[in-house]
């Protein structure tokens, strides 16, 4: 199967001088859903504008199912559906009607059943007779998803799409995204809430300073690079850690109670064993033991760290 948005070689340097893309490379799979990550102009919105054809790309190409985002931009553009971050909406228009007049944009034919049930979907049926400038912020971010998929794209850019937004909104629109994925829509979000990639997405994509850093399955990405904390119920609190422990480098809880560990989930060695045979030797003794794996966000700050 070929990838429905491909990228090679893109970069893209502003008349001012500033270089917003270096060297791309980039394939995106129908279907799937791509969090895309990255610090505030790490390059996310540019390389979205330039898929979208808002912004034109420097050097390089894009394809999008096939089609060449320059030579073919109306094939291209009837494709992608995106939500921006920013709330730009007809504030005197219907939301009925704007939604449906962005359909008409895209040269899609009146299709009032469709409008519904994307109004609906999204819980603005109530509200589309109101005017957008009566909406909340969260509906009116509903609205932006509204009329993004107005005209049946395959491919849907999330741009922040739950920025400014209360936690029940954001509930409600992570349900909408996994109901259009099952449809067969490819998604790619952009978002600085690191647990909507965490929960959301099905591979990562890393971009600081204009450069992909990394591109990884979620799940293959916090194996390889994620690091796990064991952490040791003590019996008996300590004051300091022994001198035949301080090769394991562990950190004692200021309370004294806790004893944890950090190691590489990828090294050929852990050194459980080792710790847990010293432990014994110098007769400290634990009620409980359990580990927890690095986050996604330690896994994220790690990786800009190490570009910066």
């Amino acid at each position: 199967m070929r990838p429905i948005i491909s990228i090679k070689d893109l970069s893209k340097t502003y008349k001012g001088g500033f270089t917003a893309l270096k060297d791309i490379n980039l394939e995106i799979e129908q279907g799937e859903i791509f969090g895309l990550l990255g610090p505030n102009g790490a390059g996310k919105t540019t390389l979205i504008s330039i898929i979208c054809g808002i912004v034109n790309p420097g050097q390089g190409s894009v394809t999008v199912d096939g089609f060449d985002i320059i030579r073919d931009y109306r094939e291209t553009r009837s494709r992608i559906g995106l939500v921006p971050q920013e709330l730009t909406t007809d504030t005197f228009e219907t939301v009925w009607h704007t939604v449906s007049y962005t359909r008409g944009l895209f040269g899609k034919p009146a299709s009032p059943g469709h409008i519904e049930k994307v109004l609906k979907a999204l819980s603005l049926w109530d509200k589309k007779d109101s005017t957008i400038m009566t909406l909340s912020g969260g509906m009116k971010r509903r609205v932006l998803i509204a009329k993004a998929l107005s005209h049946e794209p395959e491919i849907l850019f999330l741009d922040e799409p739950t920025a400014g937004v209360d936690v029940e909104l954001r509930q409600d629109m992570w349900n909408i995204v996994r109901e259009l994925r099952s449809s067969g829509v490819t998604i790619i979000l952009t978002t600085h809430y690191i647990e909507e990639a965490e929960q959301m997405a099905d591979r990562i994509g890393v971009i600081n300073n204009g450069e992909i850093i990394v591109v990884e399955e979620k799940k293959e990405l916090m194996r390889k690079l994620g690091i796990k904390r064991l952490t040791l119920d003590l019996q008996t609190s300590l004051k300091k850690i022994p001198a035949a422990l301080k090769k394991h480098k562990l950190d004692l809880s200021d309370d004294g109670k806790h004893l944890v560990y950090t190691y590489d989930t990828m090294a050929e060695r852990t050194g459980i064993t080792a710790l847990l045979n010293d432990l014994g030797k110098s007769g400290i003794k634990f009620k409980d033991i359990h580990t927890k794996q690095s986050s996604l966000e330690e896994i994220f700050v790690t990786l800009v760290k190490r570009s910066s």
